[in-house]
């Protein structure tokens, strides 16, 4: 599917704030992506989140937007290895080893020299602002590039009140309790694949894969002290996900559905999207919701 979100960072936006598709557009059109240039490493812009669409895709309260992402990847070995010979050469010209700041300085140039022809990566970052449930929803597992998309976002609206979601049960205390009592939280099922680690300074982890979670083993770990720090659950029946103790949902994906069959079939891009995204924001939504039930509900903002 075009649309799925294959990852949920969650961020709570402040009650009654909106903004329409037409202002987020305005916003957006000053910042679009550019190439990055032979002096830099990284370009960021906004970009279509649809082939042929406009910076932002929306359905009624529901809008997309996408953050294009440029990088010019030079690997650190290759850095060190130039480095290396160019630090020999100068040790052979002036008759004695490169200082620290003298590497230093080398680095800088070396850097510079290869910056050219450094391979570029290019990425697209996905967001959702969710007006009708008070959400901003970024598709990615990593907190800091949704930080960074949350920076740049913020930045061209002038303006975005969103802080990560907060539940009055903690996630981890949550998980721990449904795998020490063999419970499931209503609406879900607990997988067979867990982590847990070790409150202490050791951090020692230990991870189930595939592995059935209700015998005595995993329940002398947590009695032992060890709590939970992710879990695989089904929801409804209809998907199932990972979800950390950072109250990240990651991997989600359809139950023995097709994409083409979730979507309804298919008869044009355009179309597709469209039932996409319709598709796409029910679910998560109610997904999102049953998940703030199940861990006590959401923090009020402070």
């Amino acid at each position: 599917m075009s649309t799925w979100f294959k990852n949920l960072q969650i961020y709570s936006l402040a009650p009654g704030w909106t903004m329409t598709a037409a202002q987020v557009e305005e916003a957006l059109a000053k910042h679009p992506l550019l190439p990055v240039n032979s002096a830099s490493m990284q370009s960021q812009g906004w970009v279509a989140p649809s082939p042929g669409a406009s910076l932002v895709y929306s359905q009624g309260k529901q809008l997309l937007i996408a953050l294009g992402i440029e990088q010019r990847m030079l690997p650190g070995s290759v850095i060190n290895q130039v480095l290396k010979q160019k630090a020999a050469e100068l040790e052979q010209q002036q008759g004695f080893a490169p200082g620290r700041k003298q590497l230093r300085d080398l680095k800088d140039l070396v850097i510079d020299e290869l910056r050219p022809r450094a391979f570029i990566r290019s990425r697209t970052v996905r967001a959702w602002l969710d007006f009708e449930h008070g959400y901003f929803i970024v598709d990615t597992s990593s907190p800091k590039l949704a930080e960074d998309l949350g920076t740049v976002l913020r930045a061209d609206l002038g303006d975005l009140p969103a802080v990560p979601l907060d539940t009055r049960d903690a996630p981890s205390a949550a998980m721990t309790a449904w795998l020490a009592t063999g419970s499931n939280p209503p609406m879900f099922l607990v997988q067979d694949d867990c982590e847990l680690l070790a409150d202490n300074p050791t951090k020692s982890t230990v991870r189930y894969v595939r592995h059935g979670l209700d015998g005595p083993e995993l329940k002398s770990l947590i009695g032992g002290g060890k709590i939970v720090t992710r879990v695989g659950l089904s929801w409804r029946e209809r998907l199932s996900l990972v979800l950390t103790d950072k109250l990240v949902v990651k991997r989600v994906r359809f139950l023995d559905v097709s994409e083409d069959d979730a979507a309804g079939g298919k008869k044009n891009d355009a179309d597709a999207f469209d039932v996409d995204f319709t598709l796409m924001t029910g679910e998560l939504s109610l997904l999102i919701a049953d998940l703030v039930a199940a861990l006590g509900g959401a923090k009020a903002a402070q």
